[in-house]
């Protein structure tokens, strides 16, 4: 090994004194870096491993709705729900399980199902609906308060008719006619005009009769 000059000597000796000082702590964060890189990649891989198994048993679910089968539906909602809940198909499935519930009745469980979209899902549009639908079920159990609750809810402009005019039913059925014509009247303004729905808020209106 080729002998160090004095200069070169004393250059070692300074980078070994730096390293003993700083060694540890580069050495540490490499470590945290290697782990994070690592743990990263092994929770991206996790999540597609879990998107991709919550997909095929959405698929399993989908099946089950040309059943008809109000429980096997069910079922089949819930496995989605309790072992996936953080995909997306989970949500999907407890909406499209809550409509069902509603054709038949089980209104509980719909109203369950809806509030776990409201609690779990991550998509803003799925809670909208969910809200719009949650809204409609209280107002037939007379509940106006809570169904006010959920239509007071922020949503985008897209929904501003569909929010107002089932805001109008809840108040018309409260008896407060001039703020129902008021809610009547912005879902008629933000409905298409070439939409038949416009002409049902129209009726809506006529039903209230002429501003007092």
């Amino acid at each position: 090994m080729a002998a160090f000059d004095l200069q070169e000597q004393e250059q070692i000796e300074t980078l070994k004194a730096w390293w003993k000082d700083n060694g540890n702590t580069i050495l540490g964060v490499t470590l945290v870096l290697v782990i994070a890189v690592g743990g990263w990649r092994g929770w991206h891989y996790y999540q597609t491993k879990q998107i991709n198994e919550a997909a095929t048993l959405f698929e399993q679910f989908s099946e089950q709705l040309q059943s008809n089968d109000a429980k096997r539906i069910n079922d089949a909602a819930a496995a989605v729900m309790d072992k996936y809940s953080g995909t997306i198909y989970a949500a999907r499935a407890a909406l499209t399980a809550a409509q069902v519930n509603e054709q038949v009745k089980a209104i509980p469980q719909a109203k369950v199902q809806l509030q776990w979209v409201l609690d779990h899902s991550s998509e803003a549009t799925l809670k909208d609906v969910a809200h719009l639908r949650l809204a409609s079920i209280l107002l037939d159990e007379k509940n106006y308060g809570e169904a006010l609750k959920n239509l007071n809810a922020a949503h985008p402009a897209a929904f501003d008719g569909l929010y107002a005019d089932l805001k109008g039913d809840v108040l018309s059925a409260q008896g407060k006619t001039v703020e129902a014509r008021t809610e009547y009247q912005i879902a008629y303004d933000k409905t298409d005009v070439k939409s038949t729905y416009r002409q049902l808020i129209q009726m809506k209106l006529d039903d209230l009769g002429a501003a007092k």
